[in-house]
Order: C-alpha cells, then sequence, then structure tokens
C-alpha cells in the first residue's frame, strides 16, 4: 500500500518548469565549481611534476574534467530564459556566417550539406548569436540522427516577410509525430542528450518572433524541419 501511494505520488507531481529549470541551473553552477577546481589543481600538479610521461597522463585528466564542465554549461544554457539582444541584421549576411558555422562546427560532415540559397537582400531583427546557436543545433541533431543515403539539404528562401531555414532529411520510414516538435523538454534521453536541444531551438525561435515546425513528407521520404523568422518591412 505505501509503495501504491508513493507511485501515485510521484504519477501526479507536477512542478513548473521554471521551479525545474532553477533547479538544473544550480545544479550545474555546484558541480561545475567542483570540476573547475580539480582542473586548477590538476594544472598546478602539471607545473609540479618533471616526468613527462606523468604530465602527459595530467593533461589527460584535466580534459577528462573539462568535458563534462562544459556538457554541464551547455545544460544550464538549454534551461535558460531567452532574452535576445536584437540588432539589424542583413539576410544574406546571416547567410555567409551560418555556412561559417557549420564548416567550422562540423567539419567532417559539412562536406554532405547541399546548400539552396535563394534569399533577396532583406533585413532582420536578430540576436545572430541565438540565431546560429539554434541552426546548429538543427544540424547538429541532424547527423546525430540515422538517416538514408543522399545529401542533408539546407534550403534559405524568402517568401511573405518571412526568412525561412528548412534542414531536409533524407529518411525512408518515420513514426514520430511531429505535431508538438520541440514544445516539451525531455521527450527523448539518451547518453549526453537530454531533449532539450528542440526545446532551446522553439523558444530561440518564438523570441525572435518566429517559429519551429517539422513534417514528415512520405512521397519525398525526407523530414523536413522549418525555422522561420520575420523579415523587417522596406
Amino acid at each position: 500500500m505505501t509503495d501504491q501511494r508513493a507511485r501515485g505520488r510521484s504519477d501526479s507531481l507536477q512542478v513548473p518548469w521554471a521551479s525545474v529549470a532553477r533547479f538544473i541551473r544550480q545544479l550545474s553552477h555546484d558541480l561545475r565549481n567542483d570540476l573547475n577546481a580539480i582542473e586548477l589543481q590538476c594544472a598546478y600538479l602539471a607545473e609540479l611534476e618533471a616526468n613527462q610521461e606523468l604530465r602527459e597522463e595530467i593533461r589527460r585528466l584535466r580534459e577528462m574534467v573539462v568535458r563534462p564542465a562544459a556538457m554541464l554549461q551547455r545544460l544550464s544554457r538549454n534551461v535558460s530564459d531567452v532574452k535576445p539582444a536584437l540588432i539589424p541584421y542583413r539576410a544574406s549576411d546571416l547567410v555567409e556566417d551560418l555556412r561559417a558555422r557549420i564548416h567550422r562546427d562540423f567539419a567532417g560532415e559539412a562536406a554532405h550539406v547541399q546548400w539552396e540559397v535563394l534569399t533577396g537582400d532583406g533585413m532582420l531583427r536578430i540576436d545572430p548569436q541565438l540565431f546560429l546557436e539554434a541552426v546548429a543545433e538543427l544540424f547538429a541533431n541532424a547527423f546525430r540522427r540515422r538517416r538514408d543515403q543522399g545529401a542533408l539539404v539546407a534550403r534559405i528562401t524568402a517568401e511573405k516577410g518571412r526568412f525561412i531555414f528548412a534542414l531536409v532529411e533524407p529518411k525512408s520510414g518515420f513514426d514520430q509525430s511531429t505535431e508538438n516538435w520541440g514544445e516539451k523538454p525531455f521527450e527523448e534521453i539518451n547518453q549526453q542528450h537530454y531533449g532539450l536541444g528542440l526545446f532551446r531551438v522553439r523558444a530561440i525561435a518564438e523570441a525572435h518572433g518566429g517559429e519551429l515546425r517539422a513534417q514528415f513528407d512520405a512521397d519525398r521520404s525526407a523530414l523536413i524541419t522549418t525555422l522561420t523568422l520575420p523579415l523587417q518591412e522596406g
């Protein structure tokens, strides 16, 4: 009976997202403090140690500590409120920045991306750093997920007062619902990925007055993820 009550409480427990996000940020902060202290201690030991082999082992240990610290920092960022610093930005410049970012972050996979750019010289009002972060997350998802043979297509257009970025992934089958794409955190959790990437992308899009959506085109055997932003009038 006690176990049943406990399960009932856990099933019905609803915690506000703000409280969950605050907990994750605080936990990440506390753990990063400890990891940073370990990394600094390793750096100090490396300076004291004369043996080259031991110095190399200490270097590897520092790398092992830095990786989870960076992961925790990303986790904290992904649950933080999105507060863009909006500036005027030419669409053509954003496209060039985007291509450079993808080639930098995904040097090995970027060669398999086919770019189709059909934008004019319109103006956006965006936080370019946040927007590039959002699109890089879409690419990271696409490279991580299993897809069919064929190029990943990045299609960028401007129409009806909207800047439209669409990522087309070749897929012969797709059984997930795309109705609430990126609306719920923690939907798909696996090693070092916690179901927060698309949630963050949607938050960034909506903070810019845009939207994120996805659809599976069975006729084309493709999953199409679209990120749109409003263009400035005139």
